[in-house]
C-alpha cells in the first residue's frame, strides 16, 4: 500500500479508521475488507473483537492508574497520570465509534469523531511533554509543570477538534475531499511525538541513569508501536482475507497499541523510585520493643543471682543488695520492729 501525503484514500481502503466514513467523498471511504458483525439483542455490533480489546484496554488502564497513584513521591507522577486518563477516555470513545453504537449516519457521529481526533492528538502531545519531565526543566508536580502540560494538551485538543469538524463539514476553507490538515493531525503528528519521546528517553537513560534495563522497555514499546502501524496500514486486508473476515488489522492494531502503552507505564515505573522517607503506605508499621525494661521475660534473675549482695531466702531487690524483708524479717535477722523488752 502506498501512503500519499494528505490523502486517506489508500489508508481507508485498507484500515477501517474512525474518520474514514467522513473523508474522501460524501459517502466516505469504505475498506476493502473488514471483520464480521454480530447482532446482540437486535443491535448490530461492528468490530466485536476490536471492541473486546477496547474493554480490556480500559480495564488495564485502570490498573495502571491505580499503581501510579499509589507511588506518592515518584517523579512525574501527576504528569504521566494525565496521559493515562486521556488514553482511557480515547478507548472508551473508540468503543462506541468502532462498534457502531453511534451510527456513522447519525448527525452526532462527525462531532464524536472530531472529539476522538482531538483527544488522540492531545494524548500524543501529553506523551511528548512527559518525555521532558525527567530533564527537570521545570520541577515535576509544580503548578508550572502541570499547567504547561494541561494548556499545551488542551490547545492541541482544541485545534485538532476544529480542524476535524471543519474538514467534515467543509467550513473555513477545509474540505473532506482534500483533508491535508486532518492528515497532518491524525497521521503525521502522532508519529512525530512518538519519535521525539523515544529519542528523549534514550538520552535520559544514557545520560542520567546507571541502570540500562529501562532501554528494554523502550525497545519493546517501540516494537509494539511499529508493528501496530505496519499491520494496520500494510497487512490489514491480508489478515482479514486469511481469517475469513473474523478479525482484521484493526484488532491487532488496537492490541499492539495497548501493549505499547503498557510499556510506557513499565518504563516509567522502572526509572522512578519512591522516596520511602516521605511516602504514605497503607500497611501498619510494626514496632519492635528494644528497651529491656519494657520487654517481657525474666531477664533480671541471672543478674540478681550473680550480685555480691545476694542473701538467702527471697530474691533481693532489682537494684542489688538485700531487701528490707530479708534484713529484718528473716530468721536470725535483726527483726523489726524491735522487741519491747529491749526498752
Amino acid at each position: 500500500m502506498g501512503v500519499k501525503f494528505g490523502s486517506f484514500d489508500e489508508i481507508c481502503q485498507t484500515a477501517a479508521l474512525v474518520i474514514c466514513p467522513l473523508v474522501g467523498s460524501t459517502q466516505g471511504i469504505e475498506p476493502s475488507c473488514y471483520s464480521r458483525n454480530v447482532e446482540i439483542s437486535g443491535t448490530l455490533i461492528f468490530q466485536p473483537s476490536t471492541c473486546f480489546v477496547h474493554v480490556v484496554a480500559i480495564f488495564m488502564t485502570g490498573i495502571m492508574i491505580f499503581h501510579i497513584r499509589s507511588k506518592y513521591t515518584a517523579v512525574g507522577r501527576k504528569e504521566i497520570l494525565m496521559f493515562f486518563y486521556l488514553y482511557a477516555i480515547i478507548e472508551l470513545l473508540a468503543f462506541f465509534l468502532d462498534s457502531g453504537i453511534i451510527p456513522t449516519a447519525n448527525v452526532s457521529y462527525p462531532w464524536f469523531a472530531a472529539v476522538y481526533t482531538g483527544l488522540v492528538a492531545g494524548a500524543y502531545t501529553c506523551l511528548l511533554i512527559n518525555g521532558f519531565v525527567g530533564f527537570q526543566f521545570a520541577e515535576d508536580g509544580t503548578p508550572l509543570s502541570l499547567w504547561f502540560l494541561r494548556i499545551a494538551t488542551f490547545v492541541t485538543f482544541g485545534v485538532s477538534l476544529f480542524v476535524a469538524i471543519a474538514t467534515f463539514k467543509k467550513i473555513a476553507g477545509f474540505d473532506y475531499a482534500k483533508p491535508i490538515g486532518l492528515w497532518i493531525i491524525y497521521i503525521l503528528w502522532p508519529l512525530i511525538c512518538t519519535v521525539v519521546y523515544i529519542v528523549s528517553q534514550l538520552i535520559l537513560v544514557f545520560r542520567t541513569l546507571e541502570d540500562r534495563w529501562p532501554i528494554g522497555d523502550i525497545v519493546f514499546g517501540t516494537a509494539f508501536f511499529t508493528v501496530a502501524q505496519v499491520i494496520l496500514f500494510a497487512f490489514s486486508n491480508t489478515i482479514c482475507d486469511a481469517i475469513k473476515h473474523y478479525i482484521d488489522g484493526l484488532f491487532f492494531f488496537t492490541l499492539c497499541m495497548l501493549l505499547s502503552v503498557m510499556m510506557v507505564y513499565k518504563y516509567w515505573d522502572s526509572i522512578t523510585r519512591e522516596d520511602l522517607e516521605f511516602s504514605v503506605g497503607s500497611k501498619a508499621t510494626v514496632w519492635e520493643v528494644k528497651d529491656p525494661l519494657l520487654a517481657g521475660g525474666n531477664d533480671y534473675g541471672d543478674e540478681d543471682s550473680a550480685s555480691n549482695y545476694t542473701h538467702a531466702g527471697p530474691p533481693a531487690s532489682l537494684v542489688g543488695g538485700v531487701s528490707g524483708k530479708q534484713l529484718y524479717g528473716g530468721a536470725g535477722g535483726r527483726g523489726y520492729p524491735p522487741p519491747v523488752e529491749r526498752y
